[in-house]
């Protein structure tokens, strides 16, 4: 039985006919193919060689002479490095590192401290009786500084086998040596042991150049009347009717009338005015308040019974905790009605 191949007729210029069969075609395309991978491994050949030449171009290489100048050099860096040097340093750090390690007192001995400093505050307290707040916390300061450096030249005195019927062990003198001398502070927030800072208050001297402590002191201004009944260096408390930050006059006569004409035009039921309070003072009016208080300032107050603030100097004990207030009061008071 005869075989017929398929394929492609084409006519020729010369009127033949040629005949392409599939197995033509595709042996062709596969050429193509194998064609088109050869020239796209030359390329990638091509551009593999180009890296690696570069590469090699950067690639520096180095002339025995060079080579040995270096391991010349690198033998000289050893043998001059401080190796003893090195050696002192590590020494001296885990030294430091000893010495900077807290010591912790067992509890039998930190009560022990706090029952010997107690029964010294104890008997400075008893022995001493007319003395101002300030002069007996420097008597107590001293107390407390003379007992530790005895207690220290005992404890070092143990630690050195120079006591031997101490209370204190060999090894309790260590660390108590240690915690008086250096530790001090340390210790003695941990017993609870807190004196105050003595403070030093400066006095504010307000009076111009020229005048005299014993010349009689007068309230700039015009003259205030007998029943404004002013007082010097006084701050009286009480409900304000008119907050003197916004409420400023001229002089304490001026004050005093505002207080009056506020009880003269007060409703019924009203709190009325019979108290009022000026700053004479150029410089300001120390409060224990918040608010700055500047010259001229006019409160209005009332009280059913008035009650003083603060009359001529402000306590001690009121400048130690807050060191800025004057000595002298600077408010100039008056009670118009009692």
């Amino acid at each position: 039985m005869a075989r017929n191949e398929w394929g492609i007729q084409v006519q020729s210029r010369g009127g033949g006919k040629w005949v392409f069969s599939y197995k033509k075609i595709t042996i062709i395309v596969c050429l193509f193919n194998i064609a088109i991978a050869l020239y796209c491994l030359r390329s990638l050949y091509a551009s593999l060689y180009i890296y690696s030449g570069s590469v090699g171009r950067n690639i520096v290489v180095y002339k025995p002479d060079q080579i040995r100048k270096m391991e010349e050099s690198d033998r000289i860096r050893k043998l001059y490095k401080p190796v003893e040097l090195m050696k002192w340093v590590k020494e001296l750090e885990g030294e430091f590192s000893r010495q900077n390690v807290e010591i912790e007192l067992p509890q039998h001995l930190k009560q022990k401290i706090i029952d010997e400093v107690l029964q010294k505050l104890v008997s400075l307290n008893s022995r001493s009786t007319n003395q101002s707040h300030s002069q007996g916390i420097a008597m107590e300061r001293e107390a407390v500084e003379n007992w530790r450096k005895e207690k220290l030249e005992e404890v070092k005195l143990v630690s050195m086998g120079g006591i031997s019927n101490s209370t204190v062990s060999l090894e309790e003198a260590g660390m108590l040596v240690k915690a008086l001398e250096s530790d001090w502070a340390v210790l003695a927030e941990e017993i609870g042991l807190w004196i105050p800072v003595e403070v030093v208050n400066e006095e504010h001297n307000d009076k111009p150049d020229g005048v005299d402590d014993s010349e009689e002191e007068v309230l700039p201004g015009k003259p205030l009347p007998q029943e404004c009944k002013p007082e010097l260096h006084t701050d009286y408390g009480g409900d304000a009717v008119r907050w003197g930050l916004t409420h400023h006059k001229d002089s304490a006569a001026d004050c005093c009338q505002a207080c009056l004409d506020h009880a003269k035009r007060a409703k019924e039921g009203e709190k009325k005015c019979n108290i009022w309070v000026y700053c004479p003072s150029e410089f300001g009016c120390h409060s224990p308040d918040v608010y700055q208080h500047k010259h001229q300032e006019c409160w209005l107050k009332y009280a059913e019974k008035p009650k003083l603030n603060f009359k001529d100097r402000y306590p001690e004990w009121y400048r130690n905790s807050r060191p800025s207030a004057p000595v002298i009061v600077p408010w100039a008071s008056g009670v118009i009605s009692a």
